[in-house]
């Protein structure tokens, strides 16, 4: 069932990414944080972080997006307005007493990898997602980066999403792996890094591994390689987009949820789960998570307007594009 677009919501553009369609509901659940980051061009203190708002700032460029997490009572609330205002519904963030999560961080010159220097859970710790009653119909469901009982809690209380799709971590493979394989059974899509694929299938060659973890249920799986872009494996195909050549990376920090949230906001909007689409959602969302590092927290993805994004995907198509005759 389709809902329509909050009045907020941003229009669509009339290129690539404009459609007839309504888009769906999108629903996501995970962190609500505060970030402290620092890399080799700058550092941010105290900003907007977290899996729910990087993926909530990106997937709302497409799709009415309704977002459950959990906040402290110290968390600035005023800010989470930008996204109000591009029509994401916080009926789900919760705020309870305590302190909020947060995470202090510093990448060096490698930008792939992030050294955690402070982690405070805080009320994240003690999380149970409340799916409020009328968020329980979202069509698109994505379980982001949180303990794999909670999103199978969060299965309990959806009715018959069209898709479900899940990311994790290695925390999680290392110490719920008998709950992360009982998740699989249970969703649509994956999304993990290479080297999370590699620690949670035991197989080197991550053909190998995206067919071990189709097998245990996901008709599709998200393999996310960084700097050098994605793969999308399906049971009859494999798909690759490349990472957008940028000159300035300032912040790496919540690019996954990004490229995730322009993934599963382009299928909402478009409504269209074949495989031609899913491709052309695989680069969306690729072109999202590009514009996530070009500045501290979810800042670019805040600023950006569907003109800039329909600009984006079509330089990534000239990225790949290439005569097939052959010179004699």
């Amino acid at each position: 069932m389709t809902q329509p677009v909050s009045s907020s919501a941003p229009a669509a553009g009339n290129g690539f990414l404009s459609t007839p369609a309504t888009p769906s509901a999108v629903l996501v659940v995970g962190s609500v944080a505060l970030d402290s980051v620092e890399t080799p061009f700058g550092k941010a203190d105290e900003v907007l972080g977290g899996s729910g708002n990087y993926f909530s700032s990106s997937a709302s460029h497409f799709a009415p997006v309704q977002l459950v997490g959990v906040v402290g009572d110290d968390y600035p609330m005023d800010k989470l307005e930008a996204l109000r205002a591009r029509g994401v519904d916080l009926a789900g963030v919760e705020k309870t007493e305590g302190s909020s999560f947060r995470w202090r961080g510093r990448y060096r010159h490698d930008l792939n990898s992030a050294e955690t220097l402070e982690t405070h859970l805080g009320v994240f710790s003690h999380f149970r997602p409340k799916i409020p009653a009328q968020f329980r119909q979202a069509p698109f469901v994505f379980l982001a980066n949180i303990d794999p009982r909670l999103q199978l809690q969060v299965l309990e209380q959806v009715e018959k999403p069209r898709l479900v799709a899940c990311d994790t971590m290695n925390f999680w493979i290392e110490s719920r792996r008998p709950e992360l394989v009982e998740l699989l059974k249970h969703v649509d899509l994956v999304t993990l890094n290479d080297a999370e694929a590699r620690q949670l299938t035991e197989q080197s060659n991550l053909v190998k591994a995206a067919r071990w973890i189709m097998d245990k249920g996901p008709r599709h799986v998200l393999i996310k390689k960084g700097e050098h872009g994605a793969f999308m494996f399906s049971p009859d195909s494999i798909f690759f987009a490349p990472a957008y050549p940028l000159e300035s990376v300032f912040d790496p920090t919540g690019a996954g949820d990004s490229f995730a949230g322009g993934f599963i906001g382009y299928l909402a909007r478009t409504g269209d789960l074949g495989e031609r689409n899913m491709r052309r959602a695989v680069v969306v969302g690729s072109a999202m998570g590009s514009f996530a590092v070009e500045k501290f927290s979810n800042t670019r993805l805040l600023e950006i307007t569907a003109a800039d994004i329909e600009r984006r995907v079509q330089e990534f198509r000239q990225l790949v594009s290439f005569d097939t005759e052959l010179g004699s």
